[in-house]
């Protein structure tokens, strides 16, 4: 008995080495920044700041303000380099609200072709502060990944976030960011 189980182990031990990989474990982050409108612009003030002054970019006289900005960080899986699932945790800061929160989530990703993919993310969203409750967290990106013969990537993605946030307006913050990351195969 003992000797036809040690037969059937090594049969698919070596069945399993002997076949193509179907995927390959990674590791992820990416730091994505939110634009918005400044809620004080007034009408021909970069215009202004233009012609008579050196002015930053961002400044309380510009239309667009950095809105928010969202660290993330997991660890995945991709299957034969066409879908991936992976498991995030991130730090997002809200300037507008004041407003950090904690998300973890899973993520779907599927690559259109060799560079460039959609991914949809669903999970919790932890809040540090008694102000608001704990909500949930749905995210919904496109992206292009670059790849290099090394495994390490560089990733520039748009993606679309929406946090449940019980008892802030609308019971939730919907936002739109740019991101630049990265991927260790």
């Amino acid at each position: 008995m003992k000797l036809g189980l040690l037969a059937i182990f090594l049969f698919i031990t070596s069945l399993s080495l002997s076949q193509e990989k179907l995927g390959k474990p990674f590791i992820t982050g990416s730091v994505n920044l939110t634009i918005g409108i400044n809620e004080d612009y007034k009408l021909f003030n970069d215009f202004n700041d233009v012609l008579f002054e050196d002015a930053p970019v961002f400044n309380d006289n510009s239309f667009l303000v950095p809105a928010a900005v969202f660290l993330r960080a997991g660890f995945g899986y991709e299957f034969k380099k066409r879908v991936a699932i992976s498991f995030n945790a991130g730090f997002d800061y809200h300037w507008n609200y004041a407003i950090s929160a904690f998300p973890t989530y899973g993520a779907l990703k599927f690559n259109i072709r060799s560079s460039s993919f959609v991914e949809m993310s669903y999970g919790k969203m932890w809040r540090p502060s008694p102000k608001y409750s704990d909500g949930s967290y749905y995210g919904f990106g496109i992206g292009t990944q670059f790849r290099s013969d090394t495994g390490k990537n560089t990733i520039l993605r748009l993606d679309f976030h929406s946090k449940g946030i019980y008892g802030f307006e609308n019971n939730r913050i919907d936002s739109i960011s740019f991101g630049f990351g990265f991927s260790f195969f």
